[in-house]
């Protein structure tokens, strides 16, 4: 982002494309994982386990059962509302409002890429 205006910033979210919308869906590692990859934060993807730290579910555990790129939200096995007419939801979380406990590994390029030193397993 380039201006300081507000507006402007808000604007660069909402009408960014999807694969630049992706970089907003990144959330801290947990500090066993930070300091076996050497870094801070990870995108979230489906299979990785995660814990809610702020809002009304602060605390809860649950693995990621859907990211949704383009509202910017994932959805956690666990959490969930009930509606009005008795049906139950899940609730949509923001990535920045969660921590990664657990890396879903299937993808081996995922963790490559972040190992210290590079060395791939």
């Amino acid at each position: 982002m380039t201006s300081s205006q507000p507006r402007k910033q808000r604007k660069y979210r909402y009408t960014a494309p999807l694969h630049i919308k992706s970089k907003f869906l990144n959330a801290h590692l947990s500090d066993e994982l930070s300091k076996e990859y050497g870094i801070k934060t990870l995108r979230v993807i489906e299979g990785d386990t995660v814990k809610v730290m702020r809002g009304d579910y602060a605390g809860t555990e649950g693995k990621v059962r859907e990211v949704d790129v383009k509202h910017e939200c994932v959805i956690v096995d666990g959490v969930s509302e009930v509606k009005a007419d008795g049906k139950e939801v899940p609730r949509r979380l923001h990535a920045s409002n969660l921590l990664i406990t657990k890396l879903n590994t299937d993808d081996e390029r995922r963790l490559g890429k972040h190992r210290k030193g590079g060395e791939k397993e």
